[in-house]
């Protein structure tokens, strides 16, 4: 794999030196509620454009109606950075990105994951000048959230199953022959970001460095690989999909992504309780309350996840020929509430 990857800077009091390297007049994409905290490091005739959807049709329609700008600066978490790759690619204008979290690999995917109708497709292609993380801004923001960025790395124990069991099912897409190579490539990323769960979960300049480099490893990785997504995603990813689509909710990334690592990785017997540890030291809330959702939303989307699937054409995992009980459900429910507790017992 050609390991072309994103140019990347990390340092501290680095957005107050955006306005004077970017290309004038410019736009910065943010959200509004991180709009109050940043806006002095910035000119006060910028251009300022506040995400609310990421419904392709909304974005391109709001894209018409911007005014003259001449550089995209994405400041956020996914969402913020995959509209500002949106705009950028929609203009032809330079970006510079700069993660207000490391919840997603989103800052270093060369698409940006759009809706269309509420399903996730990955269009566009552009790359940032230079990917900004600052170690002041990351530090001082959520921990729960940052430390849920995990999920873009452990899904790995995921990936790297499914494309095995697909090959052995002689179901493997042919343009995607099974690599062992690159799984084993796939295999020292994830253990590198499971050696140092202590130091991510503190947060500290280690433990965000090796989780960055974790992203923006697999974020690249996606093209890199000739857009093969068969190394870095599959039933761990898809649960979310399915219950981001039924619910129509928005979700913080790295929660129902690793309840969906835990949930393929028990309907395939791929060391469930190992990665529930795993989890569960990594600080990343699964329980559906956090989420906003009740266990019945998450046993209807296990349920409907492979029809899902199926009708959306995505590619072929353990959830294809699994057949999910009641019984499997309820053990699911079962093993998050003994490790993490009841609910209620947390508040």
């Amino acid at each position: 794999m050609a390991k072309k990857m994103f140019t990347t800077i990390y340092g501290r009091n680095l957005v107050g030196e955006l306005k004077n390297i970017v290309q004038r007049p410019y736009l910065v994409v943010t959200m509004e509620d991180l709009w109050e905290k940043f806006k002095d490091e910035f000119d006060d005739d910028c251009i300022v454009h506040f995400v609310k959807t990421l419904e392709y049709d909304e974005i391109m329609a709001n894209i018409e109606k911007l005014p003259k700008f001449e550089a995209v600066i994405g400041m956020g978490g996914g969402q913020a950075v995959d509209y500002a790759k949106t705009v950028a690619w929609k203009t032809h204008m330079p970006l510079y990105q700069v993660p207000t979290s490391i919840a997603t690999n989103a800052v270093f995917g060369h698409r940006a994951g759009l809706r269309f109708n509420s399903v996730v497709r990955y269009v566009g292609y552009v790359e940032p000048v230079a990917v900004y993380v600052d170690y002041d801004v990351i530090q001082s923001g959520p921990k729960a959230l940052n430390r849920s960025g995990v999920c873009d790395v452990l899904c790995y124990n995921n990936s790297m199953f499914d494309w095995k069991y697909a090959a052995d099912q002689g179901k493997c897409e042919e343009k995607w022959p099974y690599d062992q190579e690159m799984v084993d490539e796939v295999k020292e990323v994830y253990q590198s970001v499971v050696d140092n769960l202590d130091d991510i979960y503190e947060l500290n300049e280690k433990g965000i460095r090796v989780l960055t480099e974790g992203l923006r490893w697999g974020g690249a990785a996606f093209h890199n690989n000739g857009w093969n997504p068969r190394p870095i995603e599959g039933s761990d990813h898809f649960l979310f999909y399915t219950l981001e689509y039924m619910t129509k909710k928005k979700f913080i990334h790295g929660q129902p992504v690793c309840l969906g690592i835990f949930v393929g990785s028990a309907m395939g017997g791929n060391d469930p309780d190992g990665i529930l540890d795993i989890i569960h030291k990594a600080g990343v809330e699964i329980r559906p309350e956090g989420m906003g959702i009740t266990w019945d939303d998450v046993f209807a989307a296990i349920k409907y996840e492979k029809e899902f699937l199926e009708s959306h054409g995505y590619w072929y995992t353990v959830v294809n020929d699994f057949k999910v009980t009641d019984e499997f459900c309820r053990m699911i429910k079962d093993k998050v509430i003994a490790k993490y507790g009841e609910w209620e017992a947390a508040l």
